[in-house]
């Protein structure tokens, strides 16, 4: 390939990630619309993010990031600031590939024409379990819940992402998905849970902390 053919090659490359991809910022951290029927009392949350943390794709931060405003939004009471147990998500199993080697080799033999029809250039591909625990004040488990999630993402010039942004929002997505299986397990025992928290009574604050910072 001579110099000016590789020249072209890669301005198109940077065209690609620069300015052709679409933007993960209104759906990285959109919850589901649909909230419980029957939502819980306020609860303080942890994530622990297992297998995740090695992840090229995700950002540390972006699971507790995705899975505080699916509580706020879905699961608790948002008028109540007095919080009555724990909703602790845990990442059990997660695997991310970049595939598509086969479509950047085509991709590069035809200057990146068929990109600019929707053709990727490669895809991130993301397959999780996770599971998200209820606990009362006195750091009981109530519940546990169970879901999976799988998402592909595209790289590509306007009908795709960044390679930047197409491994994080793979491994955002396949999470949102596996909290929308958790979901309808969480309304069928939304009665009795909230039932159990209120029976046990808040979180006791802390030597020196108030009511209103708990």
């Amino acid at each position: 390939m001579n110099a000016s053919l590789r020249y072209l090659l890669l301005c198109l490359l940077s065209f690609s990630t620069l300015s052709g991809c679409m933007s993960v910022d209104k759906v990285l951290f959109q919850p589901h619309s649909a909230g419980l029927d029957n939502r819980l009392p306020a609860l303080k949350i942890a994530v622990d993010n297992g297998p995740l943390m090695n992840s090229d794709g995700s950002l540390p931060e972006d699971p507790f990031r995705l899975f505080e405003r699916e509580v706020s939004h879905n699961l608790v009471d948002p008028a109540d600031s007095t919080k009555f147990g724990y909703m602790k998500l845990t990442v059990t199993s997660a695997v991310s590939a970049r595939q598509g080697k086969g479509l950047q080799a085509f991709q590069m033999a035809t200057l990146m024409v068929p990109s600019l029809f929707g053709v990727p250039l490669e895809y991130y591909r993301t397959k999780l379990r996770a599971q998200v625990q209820v606990l009362n004040s006195r750091g009981e488990v109530l519940g546990t819940y169970s879901g999976s999630g799988t998402s592909t993402v595209n790289v590509a010039m306007y009908h795709g992402y960044s390679q930047t942004d197409a491994g994080r929002l793979a491994d955002i997505t396949a999470l949102r998905y596996a909290l929308n299986m958790i979901r309808p397990q969480l309304e069928l025992a939304s009665d009795s849970l909230r039932a159990k928290l209120l029976a046990s009574g808040p979180i006791e604050p802390l030597p020196g902390e108030t009511a209103s910072r708990r």
